[in-house]
């Protein structure tokens, strides 16, 4: 199951690892077995999380292992501390029992471990003491146990190229013990499985939020895909299988354009199909506004205002309107937090400002100081606002999960949310009933994310939502939404834009094309899987037109400049430049590696400062960590004249 943000991947796994747990309990139950046997099979059925490090840790770690990101140290931290837990996961999925500082262990020993497994802090839940929870957090249990979901993001693919272990994931995986099976980076480990089998690739790909994987990053996951269509399909009575693909979207435009580009499939099937009853799906109902609330849209612009003096003004009063509401015993839970949405982090930190300073002290006595001539008893209150939250890229993923949580809380309680500043991180994901009131600072740069953003309020069947655009009067695409807001909201479904993916496209090649096919060569062919197996590619020529032919299949001949004869010719020359790089690297003698140590690789990254001292055909080997950017992170320090650092 992938997803392209680590808000959409933490809420998943929380819906997800409850059903797993339900299985898991079932596979020992006498029910589901047959003469002593179990039917659900003797390997347990987990869950996996897989995932950047900052979410969840990479390494199990060991003794002598300084890193603080590992496993090891994360949970020896967590103990100490408990500020920050190991695995973004605070509650048992199975009995909803916050976890304490020893539900996470590294087992069998924090020197060597093999796994960290969490257990339930509820003595009387089915899953703590001797039996802890079936979900894996570590990089490396994940590619050992090989858990029967795994819930991941678009960019962790990404790592197939530098990664023999997660080659795991579709074959070649023969051999096992007691603590998980050994795929083709560990020849010989283990013992074999029964009867000389071996696990079978996946079979079921879910592609969450569609739409996300458009532009740049659907054009290198696209071409990331032409591997892992090819690694994940089966072989069947001469026939080849390819996995099934389930892509959900709410917004999308020519999606069977779309699906061809990045799964290259050729027939596209909408689910739920197109009823006799356009108003009644069966999935959706259309009913009216007397039946339901409605989202009410309200846009406001002010000629020779800014932005930032509308956005104090709005905020203030129906703050201070829907605390009112509450002092009177109105039930105004919905519309006492307000959710700010902004479209870039330079705006939401001047309005972070604005909140803390300016909205802080208007409200603490604006109920008091504003004076209406008619009526004279408009609700309005005085409010005392506490510190607002953020959910953004900047903030880690631990801070967002107890955002998640304190946005569900009702405002009333002390350690309830006044106001929350987000960007689009919350556009997909965000899955929070209570949520009734929405401040969107400018109009978004397309309509799907309008759509998207703007549903995060107002999701209860019996309670209403109110979208306040503010919109800038002296842009024109905003003042163009401003006079025409009726018509737009009326049917904004239409105005949705049509993703583009472009996979082929000679700048897009330049990019992921390396990558590709060191993904394909490293794990179609066991051999080549093991870190030091680089240099085998000399002696397998089948495995060189498998490469080729792989790729040139996929393209579609219209989309390629210079034709399908081009594109072979570019992978060719990437084949045998692979080759002369390994021959060049192991000619005194040693070897070469995929990825580690560096000063001995194939594959670096877009700005490894040793590509300078490469030869022209090593450097056609770069590759990136994640599909989205190939920057650098730089920190920035502020000193004074003497050279302290200043906080």
């Amino acid at each position: 199951m992938r997803y392209t943000l680590r808000l959409l991947t933490l809420d998943q796994l929380g819906r997800a690892a409850g059903v797993v747990c339900a299985l898991e309990l079932m596979r020992d139950e006498p029910e589901w077995q047959e003469n002593g046997k179990r039917v659900l099979g003797d390997w347990p059925i987990e869950i996996g999380l897989w995932v950047g490090s900052a979410a969840s840790p990479n390494r199990l770690g060991k003794t002598g292992d300084k890193r603080d990101d590992t496993a090891v140290a994360r949970v020896r931290r967590y103990r100490r501390q408990g500020n920050e837990a190991p695995a973004p996961i605070k509650i048992c999925p199975w009995c909803s029992t916050p976890f304490g500082r020893d539900s996470f262990s590294c087992v069998p020993s924090d020197a060597a471990p093999l796994n960290m497994v969490i257990r339930c802090a509820n003595p009387s839940c089915d899953f703590t003491r001797d039996r802890p929870l079936p979900v894996l957090t570590v990089d490396e249990a994940i590619y050992r146990r090989l858990p029967a979901f795994l819930i991941a993001t678009v960019d962790k693919f990404a790592g197939l190229p530098w990664l023999g272990e997660a080659g795991a994931f579709f074959g070649h995986v023969d051999r096992a013990d007691d603590w998980g099976f050994y795929g083709a980076d560990r020849p010989g480990a283990g013992h074999r499985l029964w009867n000389g089998q071996s696990l079978l690739p996946p079979d079921l790909i879910i592609q969450d939020e569609l739409h996300l994987i458009s532009g740049p990053l659907g054009t290198v996951a696209a071409l990331y895909e032409v591997a892992l269509d090819r690694l994940a399909t089966r072989q069947w009575m001469g026939r080849s299988i390819r996995p099934k693909i389930v892509a959900s979207t709410a917004t999308v435009r020519r999606a069977a354009a779309q699906v061809k580009a990045l799964f290259d499939r050729k027939r596209t099937a909408v689910f739920p199909p197109p009823c006799a009853n356009r108003r009644d799906s069966f999935f959706a109902l259309t009913v009216t506004r007397e039946q339901k609330p409605a989202r009410l849209y309200v846009g406001l612009a002010s000629p020779g205002r800014g932005p930032k003096l509308i956005f104090l003004r709005v905020l203030t009063t129906v703050l201070a309107a829907a605390q009112a509401e509450a002092d009177v015993g109105g039930d105004a839970d919905a519309f006492n937090t307000a959710l700010c949405y902004f479209n870039a982090l330079r705006e939401l930190g001047g309005a972070r400002r604005i909140v803390e300073d300016e909205v802080r002290t208007k409200l603490a006595s604006y109920g008091t100081e504003r004076r209406r001539l008619d009526p004279i008893d408009l609700p309005f209150a005085d409010r005392r606002l506490r510190e607002p939250l953020e959910l953004t890229s900047r903030v880690s993923t631990d801070k967002v999960a107890e955002a998640k949580d304190k946005l569900s809380l009702p405002s009333a309680r002390p350690d309830g949310v006044d106001v929350a500043l987000a960007t689009n991180m919350i556009s997909v994901g965000l899955d929070i009933g209570r949520l009734g009131l929405m401040l969107v600072q400018g109009q978004p740069k397309t309509a799907s994310e309008y759509i998207q953003a703007t549903s995060r309020v107002g999701r209860r069947p019996e309670q209403p939502g109110l979208v306040i655009a503010l919109l800038n009067a002296h842009k024109p695409r905003d003042r163009m939404h401003h006079e025409g807001f009726r018509h737009f909201h009326a049917c904004f479904y239409r105005a949705v834009e049509a993703t583009s993916v472009t996979p082929w496209a000679a700048r897009a090649l330049d990019r992921a094309l390396a990558a590709v096919v060191v993904a394909a060569g490293r794990h179609l062919e066991p051999s080549m899987t093991p870190e030091d197996a680089v240099s085998r590619l000399r002696d397998d020529a089948t495995l060189q037109d498998q490469i080729v032919e792989i790729i040139v299949m996929r393209a579609p001949a219209e989309e390629l400049i210079g034709g399908p004869d081009h594109l072979r010719s570019e992978v060719r020359t990437l084949l045998a430049s692979w080759i002369e790089t390994t021959d060049d690297g192991t000619a005194t003698g040693g070897k070469m590696y995929y990825g580690y140590p560096r000063d001995k690789a194939l594959l670096h990254d877009p700005l490894d400062p040793l590509l300078d001292s490469l030869s022209p055909a090593h450097r056609r080997f770069t590759a990136g960590r994640s599909m989205r950017d190939v920057e650098h992170a730089t920190p920035l320090r502020i000193v004074d004249h003497h050279g302290n650092v200043l906080n």
